[in-house]
């Protein structure tokens, strides 16, 4: 009998014992990132722990705006990823990241979506000055807002005015834009290029803004100065950062910034390896090199 207390003792603590030294030998990251990046952060999040068994990745999605504010106000997290480099400066003023830290690792663009029927019959984003419009924007202080804003000033005061009178609803984030959209509850809504890959598309007419009007919307990612696992995080900014990763930013809509040889100030655009070409088969889409309007 008492062997049997014995023996069951001894299971116990040794399961115990393995159960803490699995907790210690995982890593867990917190990503903070935009909501645009959703998709193509579950994506590669897969493809990093293929490669990394004994970590984890929490990945808390939300407007880039909500993010920085929460990371301002001491919000745990490993590495925030953001839709525009305002907010994270934000972050860098308030000593959350250090400014050494930042890179820039995608690109992406405006487009203009009508549900796939274009009830309104819109061709162009001039269109959008017409009366009865119903328009879906993201809201104030988001990322996509402050380049939908850009890209309308650029066509001029009177044209911008015309457009906000037929603005319905303002989301708080551009996915939601999308849905709407999708769903047929509003005629027109302006997004990103990488918000009308996959599955959504079919419900979605896309129209392309004229390159002089667009707005080049940068991605900065940055390892944060308190994070507990810096090491792991670094590794996972560099996995973001790699030819792989390009692969599947490409296939998600994102254009990638060219990468700079050591040898050379000449910009390169690195192909990706076999495996990425192969899981990741979708063209990449272009970015005109239009420099965002001055904020």
């Amino acid at each position: 009998m008492q062997f049997r207390h014995l023996a069951a003792l001894t299971m116990s603590l040794s399961l115990c014992l393995s159960s803490i030294a699995q907790e210690r030998t995982q890593q867990t990251l917190t990503v903070f990132a935009a909501t645009s990046l959703t998709d193509v952060f579950e994506a590669l999040r897969g493809d990093f722990l293929a490669a990394h068994p004994e970590t984890d990745i929490l990945l808390n999605f939300s407007s880039s705006s909500t993010l920085a504010a929460q990371l301002i106000q001491g919000a745990p997290a490993d590495i925030f990823a953001s839709a525009n480099e305002r907010q994270m400066d934000l972050t860098v003023d308030a000593g959350v990241i250090d400014e050494a830290e930042l890179q820039i690792f995608a690109h992406n663009q405006l487009v203009l979506v009508t549900p796939s029927d274009n009830p309104a019959e819109l061709r162009s984003v001039l269109d959008l000055s017409g009366e009865g419009i119903l328009l879906v924007l993201a809201a104030e202080g988001t990322p996509i807002r402050a380049y939908t804003d850009d890209m309308f000033a650029a066509h001029g005061d009177d044209f911008s005015d015309a457009v906000y009178r037929n603005l319905v609803s303002e989301e708080s984030n551009v996915r939601q834009v999308v849905t709407r959209v999708a769903l047929g509850e509003a005629d027109a809504g302006i997004v990103y290029q990488s918000d009308v890959i996959g599955p959504v598309s079919s419900q979605l007419r896309v129209i392309e803004i004229e390159p002089e009007h667009n707005q080049l919307a940068s991605y900065p990612i940055a390892v944060l100065s308190e994070s507990e696992n810096e090491s792991l995080a670094a590794g996972f900014v560099d996995f973001v950062l790699s030819q792989d990763a390009r692969a599947i930013l490409a296939a998600f809509g994102f254009c990638t910034p060219a990468i700079l040889s050591e040898d050379s100030p000449e910009e390169i655009t690195p192909e990706p390896t076999l495996e990425a070409a192969e899981e990741y088969a979708e063209p990449e889409t272009d970015c005109q090199p239009q420099p965002p309007a001055s904020r």
